[in-house]
């Protein structure tokens, strides 16, 4: 029996998020002259794993802070539909970090920035875990 993983059309908030997310891409890259890609932001957060943990600790924390200015400007919480499955969840995250290392980057790196500064090396990666995606999806609707 196939799982059901419904997910609504929300074209206003997805053109809405996705102006933000280009905005804050080319924010980091004219205030820092880097690529907003979170995994390389992330590695760097750490205190003293770079020089310049200070602003990926900001983008870090802004992440985590984003929904909850949304519930305190809107008094509704952010909606996250998270699977109950927790082996499966820890597998896929192990993938996924795998994945990134694999890549040299992440979706935001290769597919938002990468793919707008027309490198042929995000758009292999984009075409790579957008063809893995296609094929998750399928798999999780269809077979499972």
């Amino acid at each position: 029996m196939p799982l059901d993983f419904a997910t609504p059309f929300t074209p206003v908030a997805s053109l809405v998020g996705g102006i933000l997310i280009g905005l804050s891409a080319v924010f980091v890259m004219a205030l820092f002259g880097r690529i907003a890609g979170i995994s390389g932001i992330t590695s760097g957060a750490l205190p003293g794993a770079r020089s310049d943990w200070s602003w990926r600790l900001a983008f870090v924390i802004g992440l985590i802070a984003a929904p909850l200015a949304v519930l305190a400007l809107t008094s509704r919480s952010v909606p996250q539909v998270v699977p109950a499955n927790l082996p499966a969840m820890a597998v896929a995250g192990l993938l996924v970090g795998f994945g990134t290392v694999l890549g040299s980057g992440c979706t935001s790196g290769h597919g938002v920035c990468g793919l707008a500064r027309l490198s042929p090396r995000s758009l292999a990666a984009v075409g790579i875990f957008m063809a893995t995606a296609f094929v998750t999806v399928f798999v999780l609707r269809h077979l499972a």
